[in-house]
């Protein structure tokens, strides 16, 4: 686990964007299987998630059409969570940063790390409104 100090900006980011932090299993299930859409962040300090993943989701968001729901767990932190929600995400394997849209609790469109490394924001923010735009 990272110390809560070096994280703290980076969850901030994303909670001042109207995301709301799962920090448990429960919270998780609770978020996902539901009616509706559901846009979940799996957030990190990596430098990928600070130059595009973060502003691409915060962006994408400002969308007329977005999800019913903004969620996000913290990679190297709440790892019981973390966990949980990478569950929902099969059959995509674990990575970090990563998002992923339900619509009633199935996985209905997958971003990974590296569809995120070395892509603009703003191509990956493009994409994220594309499945807005569809399943919301």
């Amino acid at each position: 686990m990272y110390p809560e100090y070096l994280v703290a900006p980076m969850r901030q980011e994303l909670v001042d964007a109207g995301f709301e932090e799962l920090k448990t299993p429960e919270a998780v299930d609770q978020a996902i299987a539901t009616e509706g859409t559901v846009f979940v962040v799996v957030n990190s300090v990596c430098g990928c998630a600070a130059a595009n993943a973060r502003p691409a989701a915060k962006a994408a968001v400002k969308n007329a059409k977005r999800p019913g729901k903004l969620v996000t767990v913290f990679a190297g932190m709440e790892t019981d969570a973390v966990n949980t929600a990478r569950n929902y995400m099969l059959p995509y394997p674990p990575s970090s940063p990563a998002m992923a849209l339900f619509k009633d609790g199935k996985l209905v469109h997958m971003i990974e790390r590296h569809m995120i490394e070395g892509r603009p924001a703003q191509m990956i923010a493009d994409n994220l409104v594309a499945a807005f735009d569809e399943y919301c």
